[in-house]
């Protein structure tokens, strides 16, 4: 009676031919199918909660670059919410796709070409954009320019670059040693560097313009360590060139002795013009200086020849004042009728004086006074003259 019930509950109508056996069989099958139904549908739903969102939608941008003879092959360059570049189509026809909204700025560029506008902002919001057009205009004898740098900065900062072959030109490197020659036509050049203390690596390079600006033109300046040189020479005979004094002028000065042999030397000198001038009490000198060049190397016999200088002396006499004098006073001059000098140290109390600070080929011009007791002093006496040989 109670297999009965059970078979109305699930709504199952059975044979009563059935053995007991095999309803009991259906029976627990019945019941879990619907149990298994179950834990199937829950696995379903769950998969489906952990699925990602779906990605933001992207837009292109396109335009045309015209005429098509300017426009094929124009590089074209994207920037702003994104960067990329393409090359128009042999129509001048170019695409970005996979655009995010966003604010975009287009730039066209062609060797030999300029562009109206030089560059356009594109705003994608949303929607596909099209029809960004740019005109395309062939330069006439179109230009180019050679750049580059010279390193380190302290090297290259205003050192002169000189531009040489298709044209001539020169130019001065920046703070940074960067350089630019501009304006420059299809050709062959050379580029030097050059500055004051500096060596360049390599010394000069070559540069072939052709429809296209040359840029890396790159030099290494190296410092110099500036080389230093002498000037020598002897003064004969050695009795007058011993302990000379022998004086640098120009390019530097300095002074130095002779040795015992007239032997003079002086070191440590930078390219330049110098004077050398020996001098030695009691003598003269020939030539009285010489004139010396220092050029990239040492610089020799720079010789002098001494000459003793003769003794010369006036000897000089007079009459004895008819006063009573206490000494007498002399005097001399180098132009007749004076003005005259006072040459005599004291009161000379004899008749005579002997001058022995004279110069060859100098004449002079002597008086003398009387001078007495209380200290006055007469009127010159009159001139004589003496010529030194």
């Amino acid at each position: 009676m109670r297999l009965d019930q059970n078979e109305k509950r699930f709504g199952y109508t059975y044979s009563r031919k059935i053995g007991s056996r095999a309803r009991l069989a259906l029976l627990a099958a019945g019941i879990l199918a619907p149990a298994v139904l179950l834990w199937g549908c829950a696995g379903i739903v769950s998969g489906q909660n952990s699925q990602a969102p779906p990605p933001p939608p992207a837009y292109s941008l396109s335009g045309t670059i015209s005429p098509a003879a300017g426009g094929n092959g124009t590089t074209v360059t994207l920037s702003g919410a994104g960067n990329a570049t393409t090359t128009a189509n042999s129509s001048g026809a170019f695409t970005f796709t996979g655009l995010a909204n966003g604010t975009y700025t287009l730039t066209p560029s062609r060797t030999g070409y300029t562009f109206s506008p030089t560059s356009q902002n594109v705003t994608v919001n949303g929607a596909t954009v099209t029809g960004v057009s740019f005109t395309a205009t062939q330069q006439t004898n179109p230009t180019y320019s050679i750049s580059g740098t010279i390193s380190p900065a302290a090297g290259g900062n205003g050192a002169i670059v000189t531009l040489s072959g298709a044209a001539v030109a020169s130019t001065t490197a920046n703070s940074s040693g960067n350089y630019t020659f501009t304006g420059l036509s299809n050709g062959a050049y050379a580029v030097t560097p050059s500055r004051t203390g500096y060596t360049f690596s390599p010394t000069s390079q070559s540069a072939t313009v052709s429809g296209a600006n040359v840029t890396g033109v790159d030099f290494t300046a190296t410092a110099q360590v500036a080389p230093t040189y002498s000037i020598s020479g002897t003064i004969s005979p050695t009795a007058g060139g011993s302990g000379a004094t022998v004086t640098l002028s120009g390019a530097a000065s300095g002074s130095t002795t002779a040795n015992s042999s007239g032997v003079y030397t002086f070191t440590g000198l930078a390219n330049g013009a110098y004077t050398v001038t020996p001098s030695n009490t009691g003598y003269t000198f020939t030539p009285v200086n010489q004139s010396v060049t220092v050029n990239g190397a040492n610089v020799g016999s720079v010789n002098f020849t001494a000459t003793s200088q003769q003794a010369h002396s006036a000897a000089l006499s007079w009459t004895a004042s008819t006063s009573t004098v206490s000494g007498y006073n002399v005097y001399r001059g180098t132009v007749s009728g004076g003005p005259y000098t006072l040459i005599s140290s004291s009161l000379v109390t004899g008749l005579s004086y002997t001058d022995t600070a004279v110069q060859s080929g100098v004449t002079y011009y002597y008086v003398t006074t009387a001078v007495d007791s209380s200290g006055n002093e007469s009127v010159d006496s009159n001139q004589v003259t003496a010529v030194i040989p």
